[in-house]
């Protein structure tokens, strides 16, 4: 392939993962996480508190601040839309690929620096949850600063470059503040942890003693502490939910109920790499070989580096399949030096391995809309079925194509058509996980409620809470006996929800508007007792009323 002709697929590439990433964007916002972490992004943009984060009015503690704080600040910007509420995690998406190819630039070729991007900018897994508001994406971008920085100043100590080992290393003390941020001690945990790997592999304790300790404390210091001091004082109930419940015991217990095995991860890596992830054990044998007696070993410590977090959240008792996304940009550099680097003829066959895969996918999406009892969720599966099948037939087409031009010795077409399919396939999963909004998300059932909310109508969530109500309507809820992830908030804070179901009645019919959100059974042991309700909508999953 000439230069010219990369250039233009490069340019392809990019303006199609744009496309299919603003569409993204535009979905309704899904629960819970979606809407979750947008409704305490618009809460702390519409009260003015940037210390105590709330969610419905709650105070909520579960993660530190740094990602609100952004998102508030493109709600003030752009206003309260699905687009401002996905930005941040969209620009991490784009630096986090952007560091990753860098990197991979420095420490080993051009050619791997774009292989590496090519894989990110391909990676199913990678490019779905550029697009999703969970707090993932943004810890991903500051870790793997932190990882790619401190390798890069022991780059550019090993190149007696002293000023640039000091600024590198600098930039990793303040991405690892920021990671501290996103998502608490994790950030601290998982930079040691490349340390510790490096002090192991090179056999030597000098790389501590290159730490600039003095000033990176400092750094750290005054970007990562001043929150914690005041969200403490503000609130004396944090230090001990956020430190011992959201670290140590959320780690430890199944309090949470996201009980899994402890391969549970080994299968996202592999859908994360697809359809190179046949080629990831010997891009890892690859590249720990080819560093064997070198003084300096990044590809090995990022490698160690991605397996520690994956053994680190196997370990955990409560996971969730975006956890490990952190792994998969350090993972990436290896697998894009491989892909590089390997024959070509070799990367065909992993390709060809990979196309009975989309003929699965293929199978999945003709059986999936009879696998449900009920109507509406098979309903919505029907609707979203030619979406699922364009998918697999972008995922066999890419996969087909690549193996073709790989074995015509077209290594660089051969990964640019791969890592486009793979977009367009992630792109047709979105526009048929778009036909699920009307389960996923409360933006309808928001519009319905809007034609009878006025500023002084109650609002009600009854034995439910649905994440993404209370970001639709621009209002918060009254909780009417639920806790779950409140329950640290409505302590601290007693009154400010109903505890017990039995006193939901008299408040219903306190003089005044209201509406209210409710769990379908207990909605008919409602009607039973006669209080005066009509139906606004009623569905599987919910039932939306005003006070007649």
């Amino acid at each position: 392939m000439t230069l010219r002709a990369a250039r233009w697929l490069l340019v392809l590439l990019a303006l199609v993962a744009f496309a299919v990433g603003v569409d993204n964007m535009s979905r309704p916002l899904a629960n819970p996480d979606e809407g979750r972490y947008s409704e305490i992004s618009r809460e702390m943009s519409i009260t003015g508190d940037w210390v105590t984060p709330r969610l419905d009015g709650i105070k909520y503690f579960e993660k530190p601040p740094l990602q609100y704080w952004a998102t508030a600040l493109a709600f003030e910007a752009f206003g309260y839309n699905e687009y401002a509420a996905r930005l941040y995690v969209w620009l991490c998406a784009i630096a986090t690929l952007g560091i990753a190819a860098y990197t991979a630039m420095r420490l080993a070729t051009v050619e791997a620096g774009i292989a590496t991007a090519l894989v990110l900018a391909g990676s199913p897994y990678f490019l779905a949850l550029g697009g999703i508001v969970t707090l993932d994406m943004g810890v991903t971008l500051w870790t793997t600063l932190t990882v790619c920085a401190f390798l890069l100043a022991e780059h550019a100590h090993a190149e007696r470059r002293a000023s640039a080992a000091r600024n590198w290393m600098l930039v990793a003390w303040a991405a690892m503040a920021l990671a501290v941020l996103s998502k608490g001690l994790i950030g601290i945990v998982f930079a040691g942890a490349a340390v510790f790997f490096q002090v192991v592999l090179s056999r030597d304790l000098s790389a501590l003693r290159r730490m600039r300790w003095l000033p990176g404390l400092a750094l750290f210091a005054v970007i990562a502490v001043p929150w914690f001091v005041l969200v403490s004082r503000a609130n004396p109930e944090f230090a001990r939910f956020f430190f011992v419940h959201e670290h140590f015991e959320r780690f430890l217990t199944h309090e949470h109920h996201r009980v899994q095995p402890w391969w549970f991860f080994l299968p996202i890596v592999v859908l994360a790499f697809l359809p190179w992830a046949p080629a990831l054990p010997a891009a890892v044998r690859h590249a720990w070989r080819a560093e064997r007696g070198a003084d300096l070993q990044p590809m090995r410590v990022a490698l160690l580096w991605a397996a520690f977090i994956v053994f680190f959240f196997s370990a955990s008792g409560s996971k969730l399949p975006a956890y490990i996304l952190p792994a998969i940009p350090l993972l990436a550099l290896p697998l894009g030096r491989y892909l590089a680097e390997a024959p070509a003829a070799r990367l065909a066959r992993y390709a060809a391995f990979t196309v009975p895969i989309g003929l699965v996918l293929f199978v999945a999406a003709y059986v999936t809309p009879g696998t449900s009892q009920e109507p509406w969720v098979r309903e919505l599966n029907l609707a979203a079925q030619p979406f699922a099948y364009a998918a697999a037939a972008a995922f066999t087409a890419g996969a087909l194509a690549g193996a073709w031009l790989l074995r015509a010795g077209r290594r660089w077409t051969a990964l640019a058509v791969v890592a486009l399919a793979n977009v367009l396939m992630v792109g047709g999963l979105i526009e048929g996980y778009r036909m699920f909004s009307p389960r996923q998300s409360d933006q309808e059932a928001a519009r319905l409620m809007g034609a009878y909310l006025r500023p002084s109508t109650r609002l009600y969530s009854v034995k439910i809470y649905d994440q993404s109500l209370p970001f639709y309507l621009g209002r918060t809820l009254k909780l009417v006996s639920y806790v779950d992830e409140f329950e640290t908030g409505l302590k601290a804070e007693p009154g400010i929800g109903l505890d017990h179901l039995e006193d939901f009645p008299a408040e219903w019919l306190r003089p005044g508007d209201a509406l209210a959100i409710i769990q379908p059974g207990v909605f008919e042991e409602l009607q039973r007792q006669g209080l005066p309700m009509e139906v606004i909508h009623q569905d599987a999953k919910r039932v939306l009323v005003r006070k007649p």
